[in-house]
């Protein structure tokens, strides 16, 4: 249901337009098929139940909370009955006459626009084979039999060809894309100048600061008129430029970390080079902005080396996303730390665990797939970028990223690396 449920929320905004159409057109083309163009068969009643289907959503902005969790299954109900049931149906009690034949590949067109591709196969079996089943129960036996099976070769190819075709869930994906790297652009272009002017200022405090503090000791202690400043607060004066630096230090690192994974969507374009593992895992601890209690976290198992064919700049970011993840695991469950060591035989490759809260089952398979998020519950928040980036940048290395974990005590990456 994940695809359908995904695809719902790109419907809504066409949702009302898509009810009306619905509403008006059921009751409409009765009298164009009853009067206007007279057909064989035709049925008000299927007409006005397709009708009264759509009229909830007119006002769906208004369900309560609990029946707006439920709009996406009435929607696809909705569908199914007033397009690949209702089509079919009446496409079998007009004995295949051209009109309908015409009026249920239209209905199919319809299916291909709106629905995935999974969605469009179960709707139109399901739908078409609950019309057959109604067809059989309520059809007059005087009838001639249904002979025109031509149409189930075209409508087959059509449900076929658009499933394979079917480019929304790609178009979707690309999308984001480009909105995180517009957003990621427009963070960096926002922030990076007012961090640089942070930092330059915390520089000229850091150089003259001391000298002022010294300057109200030596005024207070020759009885000099100056305003009273309590000793604790004096203390923290000590530290102030440091800790502003260190702030505008990190905001910068998640900013550059946010901009490489939104521009490697595809991975390294650049040549590989010869890295050393170890280096990466070194550049990566240093430059990471840890806070005090997070670095003590983290224990680097050193030992062990091996190079590989990669970029590094992309290695220590796909480890920034690791111990990113690992320090929010271990931060939901209360407990835990993070164990970073290499295993260099038989295989090259990077361990990095965490004994935090583990992933959720249902979560753990679908962790690196770009924009996934899940619940708290289920370990996973954020953008759902990070892991895919991950992943992207291993494959172009020519190596992979696993996850092994067990909910509630331990999440494990082990990175895989190609030999030099």
């Amino acid at each position: 249901m994940a695809p359908a449920l995904r695809n719902v929320a790109y419907i809504k905004r066409r949702l009302t337009v898509f009810a009306v159409l619905a509403i008006v057109t059921f009751p409409l083309y009765y009298y164009v098929w009853a009067f206007v163009f007279p057909q064989r068969y035709e049925s008000l009643t299927l007409r006005l139940i397709g009708s009264a289907l759509f009229v909830p959503m007119l006002f769906s902005r208004h369900w309560p909370e609990w029946m707006k969790r439920l709009l996406p299954y009435y929607w696809y109900v909705a569908l199914l009955y007033s397009l690949p049931f209702f089509f079919t149906y009446m496409l079998l009690r007009n004995n295949g006459a051209d009109v309908w034949i015409g009026s249920a590949l239209v209905a199919v067109f319809v299916m291909i626009l709106l629905l995935d591709w999974v969605t469009l196969i179960v709707q139109f079996v399901l739908g078409s084979s609950l019309a057959y089943l109604a067809f059989t129960l309520t059809s007059d036996a005087s009838l001639p039999p249904f002979a025109r099976w031509d149409y189930i070769a075209i409508a087959s190819f059509a449900v076929i060809a658009g499933a394979v075709t079917n480019y929304d869930a790609e178009r979707i994906r690309i999308e984001q894309e480009r909105a995180m790297l517009a957003t990621a652009g427009s963070i960096a272009h926002e922030l990076r100048t007012p961090l640089l002017g942070i930092r330059a200022g915390a520089t000229g405090l850091g150089n003259y600061l001391p000298t002022l503090v010294e300057s109200y000791r030596l005024a207070q202690a020759h009885g000099l008129p100056v305003e009273a400043i309590r000793g604790a607060h004096l203390d923290q004066l000590a530290g102030v430029a440091e800790r502003i630096d260190a702030e505008a230090r990190q905001s910068n690192a998640i900013i550059e970390m946010l901009l490489v994974n939104a521009r490697s969507t595809g991975g390294a374009a650049r040549a590989l080079q010869t890295c050393s593992i170890s280096a990466c895992v070194e550049v990566a601890l240093r430059r990471y902005p840890f806070s005090d209690a997070e670095r003590a976290l983290v224990s680097w198992q050193k030992g062990g080396e091996f190079e590989f064919r990669g970029i590094e700049l992309l290695t220590v970011h796909v480890l920034f996303n690791l111990i990113k993840n690992a320090l929010r695991h271990v931060a939901q469950a209360k407990k835990g730390e993070i164990t970073m060591r290499i295993e260099a035989s038989p295989r090259h490759r990077l361990i990095v665990r965490d004994s935090g809260g583990g992933i959720a089952p249902d979560v753990l398979p679908h962790i690196f797939e770009r924009f996934y998020t899940a619940d708290g519950n289920g370990g996973v928040l954020g953008t759902g970028i990070g892991l895919a980036f991950c992943r992207d940048v291993m494959t172009s290395f020519g190596g992979t990223i696993d996850c092994i974990s067990v909910h509630g005590e331990f999440s494990q990456f082990e990175l895989t690396f190609p030999p030099a």
